[in-house]
């Protein structure tokens, strides 16, 4: 059987994708169990994305590029024209999985526009580009996972304790992780760090999965409460904070993990750094700032319930927005494959990325 996976893939891989199909796994059954799930369609594939099965930003990116090629072998249409408005359908159905994370709009969009660019190909010759760029894009995140990595390492200090929040590791990416890869790097470069892992409620990213991350590569890690976080800093037991991104403004506002702004205030009340890391496919430069951003609004019953218990009683209400917005100003720096970017992000952050400007 045919396997379609990067050249060197990562200790920690969330997906197997061969001729059957993409084998996700899944995540929402994490820690306790590690079970993949086959998705042949496209239509599979946004219902993984839409229920958790596969989430964190990078992550979503690549599992909608490889559903569009699901979608495209499936698709019977003889002439380039038939297949590339076909193609486009199946595109817009895969971004209706969820709203927030701009690396769902961005890897279909690199997808059909690379379809459309190959004006002499007939539908058998795209469906073998396009699973080309899909893997592409897999081994793209992967290697800028690893090259933020070793750019972020330098930020964080000697030794200490690094606060996290949700899950923005490998399971989250292609490999390696954004925020975690930039803590695995460190360690791996000989800093003595540990990780503080925010339960990350409601859907306990940080407690399951980060947890499950730094057990599984051998970091020392503690999960605490998300209420605890603002405690441990103000008694000097944070050194740094770190996360990922779900998108990011031109104007270096972020998006992330909803309980995300709240860190990003307590640190800069207790003079700790704050990083955010992303790849540059992160990155909305269209967005001018974090008020532009659609807010995921996720089902109350994930409020209402701590896995299968049912923590509220019966008749009462709930909020469950899954994002939140951090203002740039409270940033210290933003970690991407291209370079370390600090303010003013405005002028800082189109320099970085075009390659135009130094970085530190």
């Amino acid at each position: 059987m045919k396997v379609f996976q990067p050249a060197s893939p990562d200790l920690i891989c969330a997906w197997r994708w061969t001729e059957r199909g993409l084998y996700l796994l899944d995540q929402r059954l994490l820690p306790w169990r590690e079970k993949y799930i086959l998705c042949r369609t496209w239509q599979e594939v946004r219902k993984a994305i839409r229920e958790m099965v596969v989430r964190g930003a990078p992550a979503i990116g690549i599992t909608a590029a490889i559903g569009l090629v699901l979608g495209a072998e499936r698709l019977r249409a003889r002439t380039r024209k038939a297949f590339l408005a076909a193609l486009k359908r199946v595109a817009r159905g895969l971004a209706r999985a969820r709203p927030t994370a701009v690396n769902l709009f961005w890897a279909l969009e690199r997808m059909v526009k690379r379809a459309e660019n190959e004006t002499d190909a007939g539908p058998g010759e795209l469906i073998e580009i396009l699973r080309a760029e899909a893997l592409t894009i897999w081994e793209e995140d992967l290697s800028a996972c690893r090259r933020m990595g070793r750019f972020g390492a330098e930020l964080l200090p000697e030794e200490g304790a690094v606060l996290t929040h949700c899950n923005a590791g490998a399971l989250a990416t292609g490999g390696y992780g954004t925020a975690l890869g930039v803590i695995r790097a460190a360690v791996e470069a000989g800093k003595r760090l540990s990780v503080l892992a925010d339960e990350t409620r409601p859907y306990l990213q940080g407690a399951r999965l980060t947890a499950w991350e730094m057990k599984k590569v051998g970091i020392p890690v503690a999960v605490i409460p998300d209420a605890a976080a603002g405690f441990l800093m103000a008694r000097g037991r944070v050194q740094a904070v770190i996360v990922g991104a779900d998108r990011i403004a031109a104007n270096g506002d972020v998006a992330n993990k909803i309980g995300t702004y709240s860190l990003a205030v307590l640190a800069r009340e207790n003079r700790i750094p704050f990083y955010v890391a992303a790849p540059s496919s992160t990155f909305d430069l269209r967005c001018p700032s974090g008020e532009a951003i659609p807010i995921e609004e996720r089902s109350p019953e994930e409020v209402h319930f701590c896995g299968s218990l049912r923590v509220t009683p019966f008749g009462v209400s709930a909020a469950n927005p899954a994002f939140d917005v951090t203002p740039a100003e409270l940033i210290t720096a933003i970690i991407t494959e291209e370079g370390v970017i600090r303010p003013p992000y405005s002028r800082n952050i189109p320099a970085v990325l075009s390659g135009e400007a130094q970085t530190t």
